[in-house]
């Protein structure tokens, strides 16, 4: 590893006393595995793993005009956010793309936390605050901050003994900020990335090896598993989640990427008008997920093409899918092409293995 690759709090625990496999991703020193990548996946899916994915970022917005600020750079309406309450949503950028999809929380009327990609870290904090002519205060809390995903059907089991929230009656897409593993104010959000139920933990990097040790105490019984990124991108595959840098970038339209339903043409924001005309008069390609009939794995970059071998488009993710044991992928079509069972076909080492459309999620 070079010297200015980043580093999470735990990078030693997970590099000597786990063994993970580290790899340079978004800047960062990651866990890529444990294990196997398919071992990880299906830890999820069927039990419950968790995460370190303490390299997002973290951004506090307060102040009176706050919203103001937020409701200009995000697509999606945070008017209707209550207390307790998380968004989905993106920063348009004023060209048509995307600078970053993220997390909006509402923790109070002046208080909201932004949860940004790694990789988009200085990019989002410059845009934002290039765009705060509403006197928002902004405060980049990313480095101090440690966020641990506790996913899988056995989750809120094996986490219920370390908070008195009851996690049991936590609705999708909501938080708590509560005392977690004997530490106060962590924020517990029924959000994730895997589809496969849980929560993410925010805690202070000081407090980031306590709550790791007490959460993997408490899930043993339910054979908790420490997760790599790895597996975090084919559990977000099966459930047809966007990648930024993938699927969704800064040269890729929200409208064809499938995001128009975090678009609120209700209130203005950045680059809404170009965005708007683009809804009503229709799109040229489409973000759609496929499926392979042909026995061949699909990778981001390969080449769609139609019967006749015509390129028509390109991969944006593909895997191999630990559930169905097919090979399932994501890429831009033409849009008359992207309803599901069209049949297309993606080339692999100069040949073309047969593929079709479908509806996400693949599970």
């Amino acid at each position: 590893m070079t010297n200015n690759i980043k580093t999470i709090a735990l990078d030693r625990l997970h590099a000597e006393e786990l063994g993970a496999k580290m790899v340079e991703f978004a800047g960062f020193s990651m866990p890529v595995r444990y294990s196997s990548d398919k071992e990880e996946h299906l830890a999820v899916r069927q039990g419950v793993g968790v995460f370190d994915v303490s390299h997002m970022g973290e951004f506090m917005v307060r102040g009176p005009q706050a919203l103001d600020l937020i409701q200009y750079v995000v697509s999606n309406d945070a008017a209707k956010l209550y207390d307790g309450k998380v968004m989905y949503c993106y920063l348009p950028n004023d060209k048509g793309g995307i600078v970053d999809d993220l997390l909006v929380y509402r923790m109070g009327s002046e208080e909201y936390l932004l949860v940004v990609n790694a990789g988009n870290i200085d990019k989002d904090w410059q845009w934002i605050n290039q765009h705060n002519t509403f006197d928002a205060k902004l405060e980049n809390i990313s480095e101090n901050t440690s966020l641990f995903a506790v996913q899988g059907p056995k989750a809120i089991e094996a986490m219920q003994s370390l908070t008195e929230v009851r996690l049991a009656d936590m609705e999708y897409y909501t938080f708590q900020k509560a005392t977690f593993a004997g530490v106060p104010d962590v924020i517990i959000s029924a959000t994730g990335y895997t589809g496969a139920g849980g929560f993410e933990l925010y805690v202070p990097n000081a407090q980031a090896e306590k709550v790791w040790r007490t959460v993997f105490e408490a899930g043993k019984d339910f054979n908790i598993q420490p997760i790599g990124l790895g597996a975090r991108d084919t559990l977000r595959l099966e459930k047809g989640f966007c990648l930024y840098g993938n699927d969704i970038d800064d040269t890729t339209s929200p409208i064809e990427a499938g995001l128009g339903w975090v678009t609120k043409f209700t209130k203005d924001f950045i680059n809404s008008q170009a965005l708007k005309a683009q809804k009503e008069q229709g799109v040229a390609q489409k973000l759609v997920g496929f499926k392979m009939v042909d026995k061949a794995i699909p990778r981001g970059g390969y080449e769609i093409v139609d019967a006749q071998g015509t390129v028509i488009g390109r991969v944006t993710s593909g895997t191999m899918s630990p559930l169905l044991n097919i090979g399932i992928g994501m890429g831009y079509v033409p849009a008359e092409l992207a309803k599901p069972d069209t049949t297309i076909h993606i080339r692999v080492r100069n040949k073309d293995y047969q593929a079709v459309v479908t509806k996400l999620p693949f599970v």
